[in-house]
């Protein structure tokens, strides 16, 4: 259960305070700085204009024409003043948010897309849609913080401002002011604050939730058309939303009982100032004009000590959000380890394995047991077996994807290294983007390209969707078979000294692999493959073969290319 205390505000202060000492710290400091400035302007702009109305209330009761509007005039000049100080005010405020919001945004996604963290998000991990919490969640929270942290300053300089103003009016009110509030205050928070934060954190989880089971149809249309599978996709877009809707009437019935009790609170405090000055105007001790502005004396500090009862259902929903955002920065910044036995990874002009025993990822079975292995530069590997016998994992763990094993992988830089996997990856953009990816590769000519298309049997492809520049959702313009030249024509632009192909002409009819598999022989780029038409056999020197638990056989190809 999510509550607000101590702990709480630590993972606030571990989101929020490294952006004030970060490399924009003069000028987030500098507009927190202006924004205090504009804050204290707010609170005498209030002060000055409570001030005119309760004189030119009494000048209207005493008759005094003279009086009236000498005090308009002084309350014109300052709106005259005021106005502005407002305005900036906000622009300020947002401006400040749009800087902190980017430079949060920029820090998450650094720690998102480092180490494959990424890639490690899964069931297990307990951290739900992390788009979300990267492009919603921390727009509110900048927003929130800036929001609640104002709002407190100028509650506090409303309570300095108009307390004095207050205290020399009537003294009863005062009292009164503070006990009312407490008493709200601790109400508020032991009645609502548990209940109204924890329903707030779990609506943001099951609409994010619903979210992706909509997003989930337009990126797997195709395979849902093919199965007829609407309405079971339909049933479970309507058990998720059913969960959001359940979810949002408890929300609302506890939002019901605290806007009960917020707005008697209110309410009362319209009558029960009057109530306690009435005696002193109606004696005449009290004029009319003074009691208008202790009445608003009153409603300025009664604002700045209700602050909490006041905010406390956007308060939930931000304690809510903190919570998020905590939890997924602290799964980023958890570093693979405390296990006994773990993979040692080292960097060599080589791909060498030495005693690798993989499992899969909660040790229930053993996928490979002590493989010892070398691909020399040159060479070339084809690893085969049965469905599910450690073909793809071992190709993950030479990767660092794969957690779950032991032993030591030598293997070059990253850079130097290329993996192909079984489906490509096409990223948003132009025909040009998807051939150099995912290297920033020399601009290379518009005929290069062009006859590496040809190369890889996809002649007259650019011309066909208009250019090397169109930008398409080629995944879903190209087939699965052309995606995977696509990829290939990639690998032969970049030259890695190293690939890595996971199935990666699985759709390809016979001949297109050949011809493909062709290309990669001649290149000079050492390879591993993971592949299973025998035909492929002699563009490999060596054969890796997997069988059942987790044994293994190495063996040399007499005819390799």
């Amino acid at each position: 259960m999510i509550v607000l205390d101590r702990a709480l505000l630590r993972r606030f202060g571990a989101i929020a305070a490294p952006y004030w000492f970060s490399g924009e710290k003069r000028l987030a400091r500098g507009l927190l700085a202006l924004l205090v400035m504009l804050l204290l302007g707010q609170a005498v702009f209030a002060v000055l204009l409570n001030e005119q109305t309760g004189e030119f209330t009494s000048a209207l009761a005493a008759q005094d024409a003279p009086r009236f509007w000498s005090s308009i005039t002084r309350c014109l000049g300052v709106l005259l003043l005021g106005v502005p100080v407002h305005a900036f005010y906000y622009y300020v405020r947002d401006r400040l948010g749009g800087h902190w919001r980017r430079w949060l945004t920029y820090r998450y996604l650094e720690a998102y897309l480092a180490q494959q963290v990424y890639f490690r998000l899964d069931a297990r991990s307990g951290i739900d849609n992390p788009d979300q919490r990267i492009a919603e969640d921390i727009g509110t929270f900048t927003q929130k913080s800036l929001q609640f942290l104002l709002v407190l300053a100028g509650a506090l300089l409303q309570l300095l401002a108009f307390s004095g103003v207050l205290w020399s009016i009537s003294r009863e009110l005062v009292l009164f002011l503070l006990i009312y509030t407490t008493i709200g205050t601790i109400v508020t928070v032991l009645l609502f604050g548990k209940v109204l934060i924890g329903l707030n954190f779990y609506q943001l989880k099951r609409e994010a939730d619903f979210r992706f089971s909509l997003v989930r149809i337009r990126e797997n249309a195709e395979a849902i058309a093919f199965y007829a599978g609407e309405q079971l996709e339909a049933r479970q877009i309507e058990r998720h939303f059913g969960e959001v809707f359940g979810n949002y009437l408890r929300l609302i019935r506890i939002q019901l009982r605290l806007n009960l009790f917020q707005y008697a609170f209110s309410f009362l405090t319209v009558i029960l100032p009057s109530v306690i000055i009435a005696g002193r105007v109606l004696s005449g001790e009290l004029e009319v004009g003074r009691a208008i502005q202790a009445a608003g004396a009153f409603a300025a500090i009664l604002a700045a000590l209700t602050v909490i009862v006041d905010n406390f259902d956007s308060l939930s929903k931000f304690a809510a959000g903190i919570e998020r955002l905590d939890r997924f920065a602290r799964f980023m910044e958890a570093r693979e380890g405390g296990e006994e036995e773990h993979i040692r990874f080292s960097t060599d002009t080589r791909v060498r394995i030495d005693n690798l025993t993989l499992w899969t990822p909660q040790r229930e079975r053993t996928l490979i047991t002590g493989l010892s292995i070398s691909v020399e530069p040159g060479g070339s590997l084809m690893i085969v077996g049965t469905s599910g016998c450690g073909k793809s994992s071992l190709l993950r763990a030479i990767a660092g994807l794969w957690p779950s094993g032991r032993g030591r992988i030598a293997r070059p830089p990253a850079g130097e290294m290329l993996f192909l996997p079984q489906r490509p990856y096409m990223l948003l953009g132009s025909l040009r983007s998807q051939l150099l990816y995912p290297r920033e590769l020399p601009l290379r000519d518009d005929d290069a390209l062009r006859a590496m298309l040809q190369q890889v049997n996809l002649p007259g492809l650019a011309e066909r969707f208009g250019g090397l520049d169109a930008e398409l959702d080629w995944a879903k313009v190209l087939s699965v078979g052309e995606q995977q030249r696509i990829a290939f024509a990639r690998l032969l632009l970049a030259q890695p000294r190293y690939a890595i192909l996971d199935e990666a002409s699985s759709a390809l009819d016979a001949f297109n692999e050949e011809r493909l598999y062709g290309l990669l022989a001649a290149s000079g780029i050492t390879y591993v493959s993971v592949a299973h038409r025998a035909s492929l056999r002699r563009y490999h020197r060596r054969v890796l073969e997997f069988g059942d638990d987790g044994r293994w056989v190495l063996y040399s190809v007499s005819h390799g290319v």
